[in-house]
Formats: C-alpha cells, structure tokens, sequence
C-alpha cells in the first residue's frame, strides 16, 4: 500500500510547473521542425523559426517559454489503496505547489489568476487556485496530468450542442476560421464529443495533454469513428490555409485530438480547446518512494534553425518616425523596430477610458502621441535581465478601446498579437495607424531586443503597469496597414487558394 506524504507531492506539482514553463515536449519539437521544413508561406515559416529559435534559447537558459505562464489545470486520478501522510486536502496540496512555483525566486512565473472575477479582480499574487479535476480509481498510486493554459488559447475554447443528425466535422471547420490567430497556431487541436455539456469540455481539454502522434495514426490508418474524425479534420484544418500566426501558410494544427463519451439519445454536444505554440503539460506519477523527476529534452533533439531578417527588411527608428513613415508599410512587410514604445493591456486601458469618461487628464509623464503601444504584460526579470519574457498578448481584446486611443491620445501605431476586427480595422484606416505583430510564443527571443524597461503609469497594476521600453532591432510584422489592409484576411485566403492548387496537382 503506497504512503503519498505531503512533501512529495507539493515538490511534484512545483517541479512539474518549472519544467513545463521552460521545454517544450519532444513530441512537439519534432511536429514544429517538420512544420519548418515543409511550409512555404516565407511569412509562415519566419513565425515557426522564431517559435524554434524562443523554445531552444529557453530550454537553454531555464525561462519561460511565453510571458503567459498559464493558468493551471490538473487532472488527478487517486488510487482508492493510497494513503496520505498528509495534513493538507488534497486541492490545497495541489495550490501549495503552484505557489512555491510560481514564486520561486531563480525563475520566477507569472502571475495572471485574479479573483472576484466579475467584481476587483485582484491578482492573487501566486497564480493560485489551480482548476482541479479529481477521480477515484482502483490502484495505489496517484497520477497526475497537469498544464498551464494561456488566456490567449483558453479564449478561444468554443462548445455548442448539435442535433444528432448534424455534421460534426462541418461545424468544427466553420467554426476554426472564427477563433482568429489569437490562440498562437501551429498547435493542437482538442475536441470533446458527448457526455453533458461540462463533460465535453473536460474531455477537450485533457484531450490536449496527450501526445501528438497524428502522423503515426495517418499511416497505420483510423479504425474507430473518433480516428477517422481526427485525420479528416487534421487534414481539412489545414486546408483551410490559416497557417502560423494566422498569416497564411500549410500548416495551423500540429494534431487534433478527439475524446468521447456516452451521451443522451436526443444530443451531441461538442467542444473545441485549442493548445497554443507554448503547449504547457507533462504527466507523472506518485507511488510513496519520492517526489516526482522530469528530464529535459536533449539539446539535440531542437533543429539547427537561424532566423534572418530578409534583405528588404526595413529598420525603423520609433524615435524619429512620422505617420508620412507609415504610409508606405504594407501589410506583410518586415519591420526591425529600435527606440522606445510605450507598454499597455486590458487593465491600463481601462483605466485610461475610465479617466476620459471623468474629464481627467492621463497620469503625468504618459504622453502616446505619435508613439506606438506594445500589448504585453511581461514576466518579472531574475539575474542580469531587464525584464523577462515579453511576448505579445492578444490584440483583439483592446479593439473596444482602439478608437478612443487614435482619436484621443494621438498614438501613432499598435503592437500585438492576432488579427483585428473590422471597426479596429475602420478606425485604423480613418486615423492613418497602423498595426504590428510579433510572434505568439516567441516571449524570451523577444525580451532579447528590449534594452531598457520603466513604471511610466498604473504601478498598482503590476505586470499589467504601462512601461517604457527602449528595444533594438525588434522584428515585427505589418499586419493591418494605414489603408486597412490585414494580412489576417489576405493571407489565409492565399494559402486556402494555394492548398487547393497543391491538392488537385498532386491528383
């Protein structure tokens, strides 16, 4: 009969956390090389390169894969002969761990769980609670599949209750194109068939733990129902041209995973979780000899992958730029930006609106006109650094706001992650701004050009404050331009053009 003590366990899920903040699984570091070496979207395959490029240098150096460390997810199953020398539940177990995870001090995590969800929203400071799913089975041991889900992913999860005579794989690929790019493709696909509705989900979302394997599948063949969905979808997903980062190209899944379960006679519910380029889970199990070990990929086991601004690559300094500069940017083009911007999300952006609607002026010392913001909310810096990883967040969530920022602040141009929806495009295009992407999944590459970092306004909002970063060399997409234009929308429509001439060509 196992023993679990308290000890093993707390270290476990903070261990466990560490780790898959800082390596990708081998499963995905080969499914993301074959992507590399397949794609032939230039701008597609410049995002999984620097994907590559971030997850080595992370790996590297024990830091964060993406500044969104994830809220965290945890599926146990307790064996029902185990004992527990323990004077702890088992969820507050569980939260001691991501605790002392996500403040540990040589590698610290982000904070990004607040409570009061629809009230304060205060930061808790920890990342805590975890979301705990628990199961009893037989055995004596204690298994545990845990991740950190960003919010940029998480927000995209779509679930729906068919009739059962409806089409499942017509509704999943009308519905992809509708989550956008903000879930950082190339990455998997969850999919939870049946049950009630909060089954579907959960079968989705522990679907996303599993192991990518669709080309093994591919070539032994699909023999039950829920295989043959995978590959069909795997394949249609793809065709519909989405491609890395949304900007067109062959490959937006890496797999798609399908669990389901008995259902009612008069429903099919269904769920889709998508799991981003970070793709944060590990398993492991507890038997009463210790705490659990994790073993980090070989360094050998990354391709050898180098990233270089094409030769008409622009270089820009955001010190002396004009919106005449702006112009001539279209939607595709390369940018390397070098001088200071200015750093804002959700909660500063708020907060600016909420000052506007009272006739106060903006804190001393934050001026944006004719400078461009950069939606991130980086994680804290440890060592020499200036600040830790700093990819972008999900633009889409400040389009309520865009408007009100080109109109009342005189802020030139944007900085983000994913497309924009068409009254950001139309505001974007009346002001003569402009819109930038970096790279989903690329934080600590990206921390990598930023030189200098200070509080310029909302220090009480913590990783959430307004900054003034000085960065050198920071590459960046055009993704909307002055006349409106997005790659968003031209580049998908491209590849699914392009797929369609592949297909029928190789016929």
């Amino acid at each position: 009969m196992a023993v679990i003590k308290q000890q093993d366990l707390i270290d476990s899920i903070a261990d466990a956390l560490q780790f898959i903040a800082c390596y990708h699984p081998k499963d995905f570091i080969q499914a993301m090389a074959a992507a590399y070496d397949k794609e032939q979207s230039p701008a597609a395959k410049g995002a999984i390169a620097q994907i590559l490029i971030n997850s080595r240098l992370c790996a590297e150096n024990q830091r964060p894969i993406c500044q969104d460390t994830g809220i965290v997810t945890v599926f146990v199953k307790v064996g029902m002969s185990v004992q527990w020398d323990s004077q702890l539940s088992l969820d507050d177990m569980i939260n001691e761990g991501v605790r002392r995870a996500y403040t540990h001090p040589d590698n610290v995590l982000r904070a990004s769980i607040v409570e009061d969800p629809i009230g304060s929203r205060r930061n808790t400071g920890d990342n805590t609670p975890a979301v705990i799913h628990t199961e009893l089975v037989l055995g004596d041991r204690v298994e545990i599949n845990i991740a950190a889900k960003g919010g940029g992913s998480e927000n995209k999860a779509k679930f729906t209750t068919l009739n059962p005579s409806d089409n499942l794989v017509d509704w999943v690929l009308e519905t992809i194109p509708t989550m956008g790019a903000g879930w950082c493709p190339p990455g998997m696909i969850g999919i939870g068939i049946g049950g009630t509705a909060e089954k579907a989900m959960i079968l989705a979302k522990s679907s996303i733990m599993e192991s990518i394997d669709i080309q093994a599948l591919i070539e032994r063949g699909p023999v039950t129902a829920a295989e043959k969905h995978r590959v069909e979808l795997y394949e249609k997903i793809n065709a519909l041209g989405i491609g890395a980062q949304g900007l067109g190209g062959l490959t937006t899944v890496l797999d798609v995973k399908v669990n389901d379960y008995p259902t009612h006679a008069a429903s099919l519910p269904v769920a889709i979780i998508p799991n981003c380029a970070a793709t944060r889970h590990t398993h492991f199990t507890l038997d009463g000899t210790g705490p659990a070990t994790f073993d980090p990929p070989s360094l050998d086991d990354w391709p050898d992958i180098t990233w270089q601004a094409a030769e008409n690559t622009r270089h820009i300094n955001l010190d002396t730029i004009t919106q005449n500069d702006i112009l001539t940017w279209q939607p595709g083009d390369t940018l390397l930006l070098t001088g200071h911007l200015l750093t804002g999300r959700d909660a500063a952006h708020k907060k600016i609106a909420d000052l506007f609607a009272q006739n106060q002026p903006l804190p001393a010392g934050l001026d944006f006109k004719g400078r461009f913001i950069y939606y991130v909310g980086p994680v804290d810096p440890v060592r020499d650094e200036v600040v830790g990883p700093a990819g972008p967040t999900t633009a889409t969530r400040m389009d309520k706001f865009t408007d009100m920022m080109l109109d009342k602040t005189g802020l030139l141009g944007m900085i983000g992650k994913a497309e924009r929806g068409a009254e950001t495009i139309a505001s974007i295009k009346q002001h003569r701004s402009v819109y930038l992407i970096a790279v989903g999944g690329s934080a600590y590459l990206v921390s990598k050009a930023i030189k200098s970092s200070r509080i310029v306004a909302f220090e009480e909002l913590g990783m959430e404050s307004i900054r003034e970063f000085y960065v050198e060399n920071m590459p960046v997409t055009v993704a909307v331009d002055s006349l409106g234009d997005s790659i968003h929308q031209s580049g998908p429509k491209e590849w699914r053009q392009n797929i369609a001439d592949i297909l029928i060509n190789s016929k």
